[in-house]
Order: structure tokens, then sequence, then C-alpha cells
């Protein structure tokens, strides 16, 4: 699994001109699902984002997590984060799991941010989806459960 993470002031997803999504401070969670991502990644990686200091504490230093924070998360579902552009000019998607599975776990991925007490909006799996954001830093955090230890 891979996962693009924006610290945000806020965040919307629309699709065919209706609001679907939307948050205010906190994050905004790309997510990209890859065949063959072992079990426990999407356990890994929501507890990392939701315990991610990454907000400014009274002092002014990132020491606060989303949670801390207050924050809620915007989860979008992309799975053109598995693209392999190694050949040619058209990337290939072939790393992306198949639609039913990335979405079985896109929408587990969803629900344990829940259990860890969070806000969660999303955006529609597969959807054609127009995504806007405030990012509050500019702070962007890129996160592989291939490198966190999966």
């Amino acid at each position: 699994m891979k996962a693009v993470v924006q610290r945000v002031s806020s965040a919307a997803v629309d699709v065919a001109g209706e609001r679907i999504g939307e948050i205010g401070v906190g994050l905004l969670v790309l997510l990209g699902v890859a065949a063959g991502d072992p079990q426990g990644a999407e356990e890994l990686l929501a507890r990392k984002i939701a315990g991610l200091r990454i907000f400014r504490d009274q002092a002014g230093k990132m020491n606060l997590s989303v949670k801390d924070a207050g924050g809620e998360v915007l989860v979008v579902s992309q799975f053109t984060l598995l693209a392999n552009c190694r050949k040619g000019r058209r990337p290939s998607f072939v790393d992306a799991a198949p639609p039913d599975e990335a979405n079985a776990r896109y929408e587990g991925f969803c629900e344990l941010l829940r259990a860890e007490g969070l806000r969660v909006a999303t955006g529609r799996f597969a959807a054609d989806m127009d995504v806007s954001l405030t990012n509050q830093g500019p702070v962007t955090i890129v996160l592989d459960t291939a490198e966190l230890g999966l």
C-alpha cells in the first residue's frame, strides 16, 4: 500500500459536480492498494497515519497527531500511485490490486481510521473525482508499507 498524506486546512472531493466528502483541518490521504499487499498493511498504515506527529503544538513544533489536533481525515482511493513508468511513456498499472480487492481494503482502511477515533470522509471508489485542498505548511509525506517493515 502506498499513501500520500497531506496536512490540510481544508479538503473536499466532488463527483459529477456533487460534493461527497469534505473536511476542515486534518489530513488528505491518497491511498493506493497494490496487488499482493500483505495482510496487516491496512492496520500498519492506519496506525502510522493516525499517529503521525505533523501538527504544530503550542510551541510551534510539529509534535501533535491528527487526533491530538482534533483534525479529520479525507481518504481518496488512487490506484495511479501504483503506476509503473519504467518503460515508454504510458504508465502501466499492473501493480495495482484488482478493483474488488482494492475497494475492500480501501474501505477496511477507512474503518480502521474510524476505530482510532477519527472522523473520516471519503471519495467514491473508481469514480472520476475532483479533489481540492489547501495544503498547510506545506506538509506532504509519502508512505509505503513495503518500506515500513511489511
